[in-house]
């Protein structure tokens, strides 16, 4: 079930990201899928970091705090993706 809930939220939080970071357009399904699990486990590991708690989609827990740090993660993954390709996507 868990992995039913990673490819179902991972790509709507990957899409949302990607529509936010104004990368849809060079984007996939699969990528957005891609984007929303990795950046789930960011978004988890950066507020463990932090102290922030609540979890992300990864640890089986579907909150609102949960959805919203694992948006933020694909954000900052995101962000990251586009400090390095910059130049070259155009």
């Amino acid at each position: 079930m868990n992995f039913i809930i990673w490819l179902v939220v991972g790509g709507i939080i990957g899409w949302l990201a990607s529509i936010v970071m104004k990368r849809d357009a060079q984007q996939g399904i699969f990528l957005n899928i891609i984007v929303g699990i990795v950046g789930a486990f960011l978004g988890g590991f950066l507020a463990n970091m932090l102290g922030i708690g609540g979890g992300d989609i990864n640890s089986g827990n579907l909150s609102v705090p949960s959805l919203l740090i694992s948006f933020i993660g694909a954000v900052v993954l995101l962000l990251i993706v586009n400090m390095f390709t910059r130049g070259r996507a155009r």
